[in-house]
């Protein structure tokens, strides 16, 4: 369940301010958003922004899964550069991921577009699937409703192992 459906009576404004304080305590925090119907869940920080840094996005992964890797590649990301359009991180246990810049941060990533307005910017983390295929390949095998691209692939820069 959301934390607004287990808090009746709790308001868009209640749940601002928790994750203000989430980002206080942590550094950043992570919004979920579950599957909707053929719509793939995805998840992205809130709070990087606040450390000079792109707001993080995953789509296609569970929420539980995709909070694991935005959390090793936020953690990761505020004592490295931020890392090129079009590289590649191959994550300790987890997928191998190429980043593409996100068109329109402002246009998915709402939580943070309360916080910091709309001149955040984003990195998403695109993944690869398990036969180390991207969404981009025709023979790319992802979860139901697919993976997202929220924004244009740019030639691979360069190979990264994270975590």
């Amino acid at each position: 369940m959301c934390w607004m459906c287990d808090r009746p009576g709790a308001t868009e404004r209640d749940y601002l301010d928790h994750m203000r304080q989430l980002i206080r305590t942590y550094g950043w925090a992570v919004q979920g958003v579950e599957r909707e119907g053929l719509h793939p869940p995805w998840a992205y920080t809130v709070g990087l922004t606040r450390r000079r840094r792109p707001e993080l996005v995953i789509t296609g992964l569970g929420l539980t899964r995709a909070t694991e890797v935005l959390n090793i590649v936020a953690g990761h990301l505020l004592h490295a550069d931020v890392p090129a359009p079009g590289t590649q991180a191959t994550l300790v246990d987890g997928p191998i991921v190429e980043v593409v810049r996100v068109d329109a941060p402002w246009a998915h990533l709402n939580v943070a577009v309360e916080i910091y307005g709309r001149r955040i910017q984003g990195l998403q983390l695109v993944h690869a699937d398990k036969r180390g295929r991207w969404p981009w390949d025709r023979e790319y095998q992802g979860v139901r409703g697919g993976q997202p691209v929220l924004g244009s692939r740019e030639p691979p820069a360069r190979r990264i192992r994270v975590g």
